[in-house]
């Protein structure tokens, strides 16, 4: 059973910093495509980061420069660490393992952290 727990999700002022991080279970984690995701009330749901099996990273034009993701495959985990925060960026953030299975893409989410920033 796969399962992406996410934490470090708070209330922080404008221009301050956060650490979101992702525990993953249930999957082979080295070689599996992570990504974090943020939804805003209202909003659909934007990538804000991945980073592939391989370590290969893409980011949102919005976030490049502030935000970084990372992975450790030897704690199975992966985190966004979040700089310059703006209250543009408040979301709940989710973390995403994406699986192929006999060709087949298998989306994983966890539960979700909420970031707000205020002005």
């Amino acid at each position: 059973q796969v399962q992406l727990v996410e934490s470090g999700g708070d209330l922080v002022q404008s221009g301050g910093s956060l650490r979101l991080s992702c525990a993953a279970s249930g999957i082979i984690f080295r070689g599996t495509d992570m990504a974090w995701y943020r939804q805003a009330p209202g909003n659909q749901r934007e990538l804000v980061a991945g980073i592939s099996g391989g370590g290969t990273i893409k980011s949102a034009e919005s976030v490049k420069g502030r935000f970084t993701i990372s992975r450790d495959n030897a704690k199975n985990t992966v985190a966004l660490q979040m700089h310059s925060l703006k209250p543009e960026d408040t979301a709940v953030y989710y973390c995403q393992a994406r699986i192929y299975r006999n060709g087949i893409r298998e989306d994983y989410w966890g539960q979700g952290t909420q970031v707000t920033v205020s002005s």
